[in-house]
């Protein structure tokens, strides 16, 4: 406990923690949400999108965040609106957004020269967390939980069915969008600290995991949401122990946690089959 208090004692690990907590739960929550869908590699294409928005926000001198932020959430709609009117299909338009948003981020990099760091963006930095970004992620993990919240049944509802959804009076379109914003959010909040090539990983692995232990749908939410928060922690906890980068500590963290839950799972389903 001591051990633990000295590492909380460091700015920079609280900063991580006030920033990582809300980012990992937000992150379960709407990973569900997304993984049953099928849209789950949404964040690995939003991730990319925020890699190409703070790259040209740095090189022009800009603040990266606000100017991350309304990009990823219009490039969110955008990716939503493609795929509703069949102008690609969700996986190509995912596919088509991200690689040419990364594209762009690297030409723009190479053009700035040493003024971007590169692997910050790329890998997550627990050290490039600010003060200003601290707060701005806690005020918006609040007001995503507090919607996600406020509109949990029909988020529910477009979620397993989109069509019946539509047809009970449910505006499946504003609600998708809501989604796909909340999550260009979550996304964009997630990357100082895991990086664009791992924040994805917050919002497939808990889902997954829960939903090979649980059998409802708020079983499968509250236990994605322990699970995310769980391997948060050992990660960040884990990374400082052994001296090694965060992004990476709970990306395998979550791997691991998964990895169990499918054991579990698997010894479940065999054990109610021989009975």
């Amino acid at each position: 406990m001591n051990e633990l208090l000295t590492i909380f004692s460091y700015p920079f690990m609280m900063r991580a923690l006030l920033v990582g907590l809300p980012v990992a739960l937000c992150s379960a929550l709407l990973g569900v949400s997304l993984v049953l869908k099928r849209y789950s590699m949404i964040g690995d294409g939003l991730s990319h999108v925020t890699f190409g928005a703070l790259a040209v926000a740095a090189a022009l001198g800009f603040s990266p965040l606000p100017v991350a932020l309304p990009v990823v959430a219009l490039a969110a709609v955008a990716l939503l609106f493609a795929s509703e009117r069949g102008l690609l299909k969700g996986d190509a338009a995912i596919a088509v957004i991200s690689t040419s948003s990364l594209a762009l981020g690297v030409f723009v990099t190479s053009k700035a020269g040493s003024n971007i760091d590169l692997s910050g963006y790329m890998f997550g930095s627990i050290l490039s967390i600010s003060r200003q970004d601290t707060i701005l992620c806690a005020v918006l993990a609040v007001i995503i939980l507090i919607l996600y919240t406020l509109f949990y049944p029909r988020l529910f509802a477009v979620t397993f069915d989109n069509a019946f959804a539509r047809a009970t009076g449910i505006k499946t379109t504003l609600f998708n969008t809501l989604l796909s914003v909340l999550t260009a959010l979550t996304v964009v909040l997630g990357m100082r600290l895991m990086g664009t090539l791992l924040i994805s990983s917050l919002i497939i692995f808990p889902p997954l995991s829960a939903m090979r232990v649980c059998r409802t749908y708020k079983g499968v939410i509250i236990t994605a949401g322990v699970l995310s928060v769980i391997s948060f922690l050992i990660g960040l906890i884990g990374s400082f122990l052994l001296n090694a980068p965060t992004g990476a500590s709970i990306v395998l963290t979550g791997l691991f946690i998964l990895i169990i839950c499918m054991i579990i799972g698997l010894l479940r389903n065999r054990c109610r089959h021989d009975t």
